[in-house]
């Protein structure tokens, strides 16, 4: 790829991708394996020596896999038959071919970060189907319930926000229309924040009502494109004929707490007339620790549903409403879980490429997506995002993310090294958070 910087990689030492490596991918997988195990007398109850059978094989081979990784091991095939199974394979011998002859195999801490990281969930997964009758067990699926009822508080008063906005959305004008889409992309944006593969699998809840933080965090907002989001979304509005459509995908990261931000600003467009179709992105099979499937997101609508507080009950019937009527509609893709960056996505997923140039806008939240957009690779800070992005433009998009890996594009000359200056870890804490567009100004 001429012109592009190189990866990031655990060959940094020091850096968050080698610290990722070496100490939050481990502590993932021992998550990993105390859950199977506390699972034990479930599986057995279910399936019977079977469960017990196949809990001793998932266990084995994740505690392979932590070995492999704590020793910088090659990089392994895989063998079991699964949808991507070929494509994921092709992506090792072409990891293969950029080495020189003496390097041997891609190894963990050699190879580019977003390519072992990526590798070792997939893994994960592989030791989950290769382990039948427990073949559909989510190890992860525990502690993305957990940041969802631990969260209660702020997603009551979240959805009586809501409620209360949309009983007056046809009194507003539209200045206050465009400082009530603010505030919710603002929510979305900071609901960013739990993300549980950041703290190895540990809780990350949201406790405060983030409503009534939102100013103070502002100063935080390192890149802030919203008014180009308002103005696209807007014009669209105004100059929509009557049966056309304003659609917005939001390529979605975290389940729990982030997933009813994005719900929320997602039934704003909707009420607001900002948008009249809304197409949400999640993951094929369990990812990251707490990135969202088609189960966690009918899970989580479901939850609300059966809320006893009245506003967020309300909350889920209506979007249980949107989804039947078709002004919701969920897409997975294997795509979003390979390892490729999404420069690559027209050759090697043209189906979903063609699905993504549909949209008016495409929001895309959370880290793992920026580094995908950018290719994690060592960009200058200063470097314009449409150059990072390399090609990649389906349709106006922006990336929606607090800061939680070592790479950031688009700065003001001078503003990293401010930062770097006072706090050494900025690009890494989630304490900053961006909203950056590309598109047509």
């Amino acid at each position: 790829m001429a012109g592009s910087p190189a990866s990031l990689s655990g060959q940094d030492v020091g850096s968050f991708a080698y610290l990722t490596i070496k100490d939050r991918i481990p502590q993932i997988l021992t998550r990993a394996i105390d859950t199977l195990h506390r699972h034990k007398s479930e599986f057995f109850e279910k399936h019977g020596e079977k469960g017990t059978e196949a809990e001793k094989k998932a266990i084995s081979l994740l505690s392979k896999l932590r070995n492999e990784l704590q020793t910088d091991k090659p990089i392994i095939p895989f063998v079991e038959k699964f949808v991507d199974t070929d494509i994921w394979n092709q992506y090792l011998e072409y990891q293969q071919s950029l080495l020189n002859e003496n390097d041997g195999k891609p190894r963990w801490f050699y190879s580019p970060w977003l390519f072992v990281e990526c590798y070792m969930y997939r893994r994960i997964h592989e030791a989950i189907i290769q382990s039948p009758p427990i073949d559909d067990f989510d190890v992860f699926k525990e502690s993305k319930e957990q940041n969802f009822f631990e969260s209660q508080e702020s997603i009551v008063a979240l959805c009586t926000h809501l409620q209360e906005l949309v009983t007056a959305i046809k009194d507003l004008d539209e200045n206050q229309l465009k400082d009530e889409f603010f505030r919710l992309l603002q929510i979305s944006l900071w609901g960013n924040k739990c993300d549980l593969s950041l703290s190895g699998g540990e809780t990350s809840s949201q406790k405060i009502n983030i409503i009534n933080s939102l100013e103070e965090l502002k100063p935080l907002i390192l890149v802030n494109d919203m008014e180009h989001l308002w103005s696209l979304l807007n014009n669209c509005k105004k100059t929509r004929e009557k049966a056309s459509i304003t659609r917005v995908d939001i390529v979605l990261d975290n389940s729990g707490f982030e997933l009813v931000t994005d719900l929320v600003l997602a039934d704003f467009l909707l009420s607001s007339q900002l948008a009249t179709e809304i197409h949400f992105y999640g993951k094929t099979i369990p990812w990251f620790v707490s990135d969202t499937t088609i189960h966690d997101f009918n899970w989580l609508i479901e939850q609300v549903k059966s809320s006893n507080h009245k506003w967020m009950s309300r909350c889920g019937v209506d979007w249980e409403n949107y989804i039947k009527m078709g002004k919701w509609v969920y897409h997975d893709h294997i795509f979003w879980t390979l390892p490729h960056e999404f420069c690559v996505m027209s050759q090697v997923a043209p189906d979903l490429y063609a699905e993504l140039q549909k949209a008016h806008l495409i929001l895309f939240k959370g880290d793992l997506n920026y580094r995908k957009l950018t290719g994690d690779r060592k960009w200058e800070f200063t470097i314009p995002f449409h150059q990072a992005l390399n090609g990649f433009h389906p349709a106006p998009l922006c990336s929606i993310r607090t800061l939680k890996a070592e790479i950031q594009v688009g700065l003001q000359p001078g503003q990293a090294e401010q930062y770097m200056a006072s706090e050494p870890n900025w690009l890494t804490s989630g304490k900053y958070g961006i909203f950056q567009f590309d598109g047509p100004l």
